[in-house]
């Protein structure tokens, strides 16, 4: 029953947003965990799923708008080098909606929105008057990188996903009668293309989240050996049991295991994998693991009962491409009475608790896979010590991925290594323009990384910067949300983009206004590391940035989502910023 499940959907929302001391407003929470319910394959941060929100009205009927290539989740400052060879361009347009039921005059906008978007012949410039900033930086973005990728040949997959507190089994052929009028107008504008339109409703919403990650699995094993000091095991296990091991109940892929390389699958019909599944099907008489390199397994604690090993904070640091390929051989015949599968896989596990070892396991183990830089980085000594320091003040420093969202914690309070980067480049160096433009160029060159994460900045200075750019957040949210006219700043602004992709130059502003001075170095921060700068202050420098704003983009004759992003805007901001406001 749709109006059960509606319900039950509600007090699910209604407990998380209680459990985790959520700050959010219900209806922008429930985008986000309707987002993260869709997207759960992909392991996406809150960051991330924030990043993929389009914000304010003028939407054109898309809540949300998050592009992957190759599984892999996509931002502006992507290098897509990486993404060279057989690049699938995936694509997903949300829209989550609170009602109980689905309408046709939801597709009917994303119709009118497509037509729009995806006509590479209207430039930007023709289409940024129907849709608030959000979208069309998005936009701006998709084409940039469509067109980026073209002499590659990428496929395309553009998925629709309509989400509601409905019934998707009582949905009106209407609705399904638009929605194939939706995918063919789409497919005009991108031959080939594979195009979907997804209906989720309550039940599906459930059944998504109940999907819960648990970082203890237990595998059972045909034969083992312990090597070093019994902490470390190379075992023999049967395809079967290695498929329960890596997949939920419900046969689905558990890829949050795999989050050092699970965005590298490169699909079925590249060469290695095809000749992993012939290996496969062709079953001999010679077993699997004499062909095959294997699995490597990173865990924190290891015991064996019998022939089953219990491992803690599991993570598959090596054989992504194996364990796909063997996931979708036994998935497609589980259910086939004549399947039988005896053969073995051999598995390296590597039990350690020591952070040096674990980065140079991965490192070994991934050297020809592209990693996220974070991801590498965590396991460095500052990092340890901020995570700690963090801690200790009731702030989460989320260096392994997802670790305090999926435990629970208040997200206002979960800051990711990239953030953190970001905040630190825009309100200690000035370079808002970098943090916007260009956050994960930040960790990939180690002279930048080393400048951003050193021993010579205090960790109260990391703590001010993260505490600032959060509580920016959450005053820019309730201003924008707000009907109050009190709080309304233009009417030009009102949508949200505009004034939240200005969040770090306000960051770094606030800092000029309170030391009095444009010019100030890092060890300046230092002295105002205990400051917590009230809503007037942030308010009014807000309105003066603004003014700035508006000044700068006329004068160059530039859309904001552009100016915004030039190191010229930063150097205009502080050569006009009125001094001793706050004295």
């Amino acid at each position: 029953m749709a109006g059960n499940d509606s319900i039950v959907l509600d007090n699910i929302i209604k407990q998380k947003i209680n459990n985790s001391d959520n700050v959010l407003p219900e209806d922008e929470f429930f985008e986000i965990f309707t987002f993260e319910q869709i997207l759960k394959k992909y392991d996406l941060s809150y960051d991330e799923l924030s990043y993929g929100k389009i914000g304010g009205g003028d939407d054109g009927g898309i809540d949300g708008f998050f592009i992957f290539i190759n599984n892999s989740f996509v931002s502006e400052d992507t290098e897509l080098d990486n993404f060279k060879k057989s690049p699938c361009i995936q694509l997903f347009l949300i829209q989550s909606k609170r009602s109980d039921s689905f309408s046709e005059k939801a597709i009917e906008k994303w119709i009118s929105t497509t037509m729009n978007i995806f006509d590479l012949e209207k430039n930007i410039e023709q289409i940024q008057k129907y849709y608030n900033c959000d979208l069309i930086n998005k936009v701006a973005f998709f084409r940039e990188l469509y067109l980026n990728l073209a002499s590659q040949h990428p496929s395309i997959e553009i998925t629709y996903v309509y989400a509601s507190k409905g019934d998707v089994s009582a949905i009106n052929q209407k609705v399904y009668n638009q929605s194939e009028v939706l995918k063919e107008n789409t497919g005009r504008y991108f031959p080939g293309a594979k195009v979907n339109v997804s209906f989720v409703g309550a039940r599906e919403i459930i059944d998504s989240s109940r999907l819960e990650k648990s970082y203890t699995l237990q595998l059972r094993f045909i034969e083992n050996y312990i090597s070093r000091g019994e902490d470390n095991y190379v075992i023999l296990a049967s395809l079967k049991d290695y498929y329960k091991f890596v997949t939920y109940d419900n046969d689905e892929l558990r890829t949050y295991i795999f989050a050092f390389n699970v965005r590298d699958y490169q699909g079925s019909n590249v060469e290695v994998n095809k000749d992993i599944k012939l290996t496969l099907e062709l079953n001999e008489n010679l077993d699997f693991w004499w062909l095959n390199n294997g699995i490597t397994i990173l865990s924190s604690k290891a015991s064996v009962a019998g022939k089953t090993i219990s491992l803690d904070d599991v993570q598959v640091v090596n054989g992504l491409q194996t364990t796909n390929t063997i996931y979708h051989y036994i998935k497609n015949r589980k259910n086939d009475t004549n399947f039988k599968e005896e053969r073995a896989i051999l598995i390296k596990i590597v039990v350690t608790n020591d952070p040096e070892t674990r980065d140079r396991v991965i490192k070994a183990t991934n050297f020809q896979t592209p990693i996220p830089t974070a991801s590498l980085k965590a396991t460095d000594p500052i990092q340890l010590d901020i995570e700690n320091f963090f801690l200790n003040h009731e702030w989460f420093y989320d260096r392994r991925k997802n670790y305090y969202k999926n435990t629970g914690k208040r997200l206002d309070r979960i800051i990711s290594i990239p953030y953190l980067a970001q905040s630190v480049i825009a309100i200690v160096f000035h370079e808002p323009d970098i943090a916007r433009s260009r956050p994960s160029s930040i960790l990939k060159k180690e002279n930048d990384y080393k400048r951003v994460f050193s021993q010579k900045i205090s960790l109260e200075v990391y703590l001010f910067c993260a505490k600032t750019m959060k509580k920016l957040e959450s005053f820019i949210r309730i201003v924008t949300s707000s009907k109050s006219s009190n709080l309304a700043i233009n009417e030009q602004w009102k949508h949200a983009s505009p004034i939240r992709i200005l969040m770090f130059h306000l960051g770094m502003l606030l800092v000029v206004k309170i030391l009095n001075k444009s010019d100030y170095k890092p060890k300046d921060v230092e002295t105002i590391k205990d400051i917590d700068f009230s809503d007037e202050v942030i308010y009014s420098t807000l309105s003066e940035l603004i003014q700035l704003t508006n000044d700068y983009v006329k004068s160059e004759e530039l859309p904001i989502n552009i100016g915004i992003k030039q190191k010229d805007f930063v150097t205009f901001i502080l050569k006009n910023v009125i001094l001793n406001n706050f004295k």
